[in-house]
């Protein structure tokens, strides 16, 4: 099974979601389409790995709701055992502009830094918010492994944290970006 498939069992193995929670809630690990995610729990339920109930609503069509089977739940704590996470995957644009940065004119790189860390600081926001419903809402406490928000509560301090570091980064590199006269080119 390829990794995203196993996302969605980890997703599910914390409450029922319909594609559209599993969508949004997967945004925490990486981009997946609608057109991925459907087809592959289409290939779960039909694997006897998650089971759905269709949802009845008004002036919308009906929704799917996942739940994740005991064949799905004995899956996954054996992925979680038994098979090793591949390497870090990373693919970030930002970066890739960053890396040919020296093409740019002092004004634009200061520029798209100042984006970025406009863009950080609020995802960081939402993320605080989403951490402060998280301790609000979870009895046990989110921070007792028994808690189903355990692990979605180590997760947030860990993106929090990253984007904490990443905008204290691009405060470290503001001041560099001086007019071109004041600064030596690079060696080509």
């Amino acid at each position: 099974m390829i990794a995203l498939a196993y996302a969605l069992l980890c997703m599910l193995a914390r409450k029922p979601c319909s594609g559209y929670e599993l969508t949004k809630l997967l945004q925490l690990f990486w981009q997946a389409q609608h057109s991925q995610i459907y087809p592959l729990l289409a290939k779960l339920e039909k694997e006897g790995l998650v089971t759905f109930e269709l949802i009845g609503q008004t002036g919308k069509p009906d929704k799917k709701l996942y739940s994740i089977t005991e064949a799905g739940t004995g899956r996954l704590r054996a992925w979680i055992k038994e098979q090793p996470p591949s390497d870090i995957l990373e693919r970030d644009e930002f970066l890739i502009k960053i890396y040919a940065i020296g093409l740019m004119d002092p004004e634009t790189g200061r520029q798209l830094f100042l984006e970025r860390r406009e863009a950080l600081l609020a995802r960081l926001a939402r993320m605080q918010e989403g951490m402060r419903g998280m301790e609000e809402d979870d009895d046990p406490p989110v921070t007792d492994i028994a808690s189903k928000q355990f692990g979605r509560y180590l997760i947030y301090e860990r993106r929090m944290r990253l984007l904490r570091e990443e905008v204290g980064w691009i405060e470290w590199a503001l001041p560099l970006f001086k007019p071109s006269s004041a600064r030596p080119r690079p060696e080509e």
